[in-house]
């Protein structure tokens, strides 16, 4: 008889990048100390005792144990939309809102929501490797968009406009950009969505390390003010880093509400609901929280300065964008597969960050490095260990 077989576009799609990275760990020795972990955009504290006391609180009630409903409670979507409508300085109303189980799962439904097999999304290269992931093993095609170095990692209009066909239903952009940290800036977002509106398609526009925007910098477009927004912006958004709750699984979208009545349907087939004690907790965290997003934005900030300061000093090694929780580093060795540099790293000298190659093709020369990962102390022992640089025998390795 024979034995079943795999969805074959799953099985096609790659093991997922975090887990190939953590399977490095196990060849580190400790020779230079505790491993320092910058790969994977987590926040190095837990969230604050008042919020974690409300957390704790909702987890134990009667209310927060049952199901709720598919788009989220009401009183957190209208408390986020509040928060929004002041950031962008115009009216979202709570049921353009949907509350999710994470941005990733924000993004898979909205997928669901704009496309199907056989369709194209444009995902601009670098991507976020969980994206291109969703979608390829949805059948729907990325439609790769060239952001390059040169460019300062965003893609351009004329490019766009070079990729697009009938069978793109969506343009995909991430800002601050992870990998790379960069940031659109409002004329180019405003130039995409004209085209997006020009074309017929959607502007799905992640805003995950929306928080970690430069410090006064405000916001970063006017795309939610604009009549064609409804029909054709879609918002996501996290609440794992502003507010240390990665776990705790929630996210949003911001969309017209005939787009999150269709997409309610897969957000009911996936998750029934998103996690409600963290729901509970963030109606309060949203107002009371506000100054505390701003020192811890502040705070990472400063890493990120501290970083670039401590990376310039060494040779080889060049910072070629940095912002939000990202630098983007260009490493020294040339020619060499980023994943083989970055398994050296983690081995010789106890440091875990993202090769290139991770985040799509032609990226061999970078490395991704999490730099809000790591206390500000740590991030002067990460330049130490760089600059000791690989063995000899990892280098003839390499070399070889």
């Amino acid at each position: 008889m024979p034995n079943p077989t795999p969805n074959p576009r799953l099985a096609a799609v790659e093991p997922a990048p975090i887990a190939r990275a953590f399977g490095w760990r196990d060849s580190y020795d400790g020779r230079h100390g505790p491993l320092i972990d910058c790969s994977q955009a987590v926040p190095d504290h837990a969230p604050p005792p008042p919020l974690a006391e409300r957390l704790g609180a909702a987890a134990a009630s009667a209310d927060a144990a049952r199901y709720g409903p598919i788009l989220g409670d009401p009183a957190l979507r209208e408390v986020y939309a509040q928060q929004v409508s002041e950031f962008y300085g115009v009216d979202i109303g709570p049921g353009r809102v949907a509350i999710t189980a994470g941005c990733n799962q924000a993004f898979f439904a909205a997928m669901l929501g704009v496309a199907t097999a056989g369709d194209a999304v444009v995902l601009p290269v670098p991507w976020y490797f969980n994206h291109q992931m969703s979608l390829a093993m949805t059948g729907i095609e990325p439609r790769l968009l060239p952001a390059t170095e040169a460019d300062g990692f965003l893609p351009t209009a004329d490019g766009l406009r070079a990729v697009l066909d009938e069978k793109c239903r969506a343009v995909l952009l991430v800002s601050p950009n992870n990998p790379t940290g960069a940031i659109y800036p409002p004329e180019l977002l405003t130039e995409i969505f004209d085209i997006c509106v020009e074309r017929g398609l959607y502007l799905i526009l992640d805003e995950t390390y929306r928080d970690f925007l430069p410090p006064g910098s405000g916001a970063t477009h006017d795309l939610f003010s604009r009549p064609e927004a409804a029909d054709h912006l879609v918002s996501l958004y996290s609440f794992s880093k502003a507010y240390a709750i990665p776990g705790h699984r929630l996210g949003a979208i911001i969309a017209g509400e005939a787009f999150l009545a269709s997409m309610q349907k897969a957000i009911d087939c996936i998750q029934i609901c998103p996690p409600r004690p963290g729901q509970a907790a963030l109606v309060w965290a949203i107002p009371a929280m506000a100054d505390w997003r701003r020192e811890s934005a502040a705070a990472i900030a400063a890493r990120g300065e501290a970083f670039a300061a401590a990376i310039a000093a060494i040779d080889g090694w060049e910072i070629v964008q940095i912002g939000a929780y990202f630098a983007y580093v260009r490493h020294p060795y040339a020619g060499v597969p980023a994943e083989d540099i970055a398994a050296a790293l983690v081995r010789e000298l106890g440091i875990l960050v993202l090769p290139g190659s991770f985040f799509g093709p032609g990226q061999d020369a970078y490395l991704r490095i999490a730099f809000a990962n790591v206390a500000a102390e740590r991030v002067q022992e990460i330049a130490r260990r760089l600059a000791i640089g690989l063995g000899a025998d990892t280098r003839e390795t390499i070399d070889g």
